[in-house]
């Protein structure tokens, strides 16, 4: 005999925010809802619980089933319980959320959705749900991310120059980076290795380097402060 609840019982979703970095500018990918509600309208990837599924277990699946997207290491970002936020009734959403390497993940749309795509995260189109909360708050996450985490390896190639590990700073941060500082400071933290040249550059070839993955994932463990205000240039908004 089925169990009566005496109490309403609201709903459980996913949503993922997976940024990407594309040349010199940080994106985010949207899917392109095939239903209702919101049909047509760019979301979050994601969508609801299984009964017999763990969430981490139901957010890949779901990124998987509607952008291609899969072997992605994600964190739990929040849980947005607004009673307002679904049309359908009572749902719940805990988003998560993943730095990747964009060109190593080629998207294509299926499941629940018309299209997948890649968006800068300056220039989203309108979005459904309460998405655009939830953007805002992986976003705010992101940036301050990076004061006691070093990022990178997850959205840089594997061999990089400084200019493109400052570049990325630069992106996430929205901030213009003292050169002169920036590589004194990520240089004494002794996480990179110094590779080869580039070659065939029409300029100087600069030195590539790569993540020591054993001295990267050693202050992933214990954290460390990165002091930012020491790099902003000055007259930088």
């Amino acid at each position: 005999m089925a169990y009566t609840y005496k109490y309403p019982r609201p709903a459980l979703t996913v949503d993922c925010i997976i940024f990407g970095l594309d040349k010199k500018d940080l994106k985010v990918l949207l899917i392109r809802r095939g239903i209702e509600p919101y049909i047509k309208k760019w979301a979050l990837p994601g969508g609801f619980v299984n009964m017999d599924e763990g969430l981490e277990a139901a957010a890949l699946r779901k990124l998987e089933d509607e952008t291609g997207v899969k072997d992605v290491f994600i964190e739990q970002l929040f849980t947005f319980g607004s009673v307002d936020r679904d049309p359908r009734g009572r749902i719940v959403s805990i988003a998560y959320f993943a730095l990747v390497n964009l060109n190593e993940h080629p998207v294509h749309a299926s499941a629940d959705a018309d299209d997948a795509a890649w968006f800068g995260i300056d220039e989203l189109p309108e979005l459904a749900f309460d998405h655009k909360e939830i953007m805002e708050t992986a976003i705010k996450r992101l940036r301050g991310k990076v004061v006691y985490q070093p990022i990178g390896f997850e959205l840089l190639p594997s061999k990089f120059t400084l200019t493109q590990l400052q570049q990325l700073y630069e992106i996430v941060l929205g901030v213009e980076i003292n050169k002169r500082n920036f590589r004194t400071k990520i240089l004494k933290m002794d996480i990179l290795e110094q590779l080869e040249r580039q070659e065939n550059v029409p300029h100087r070839p600069a030195y590539l380097y790569q993540f020591n993955e054993k001295k990267y994932n050693e202050f992933l463990d214990k954290g460390f402060l990165f002091e930012i205000g020491g790099i902003i240039k000055k007259d930088s908004k």
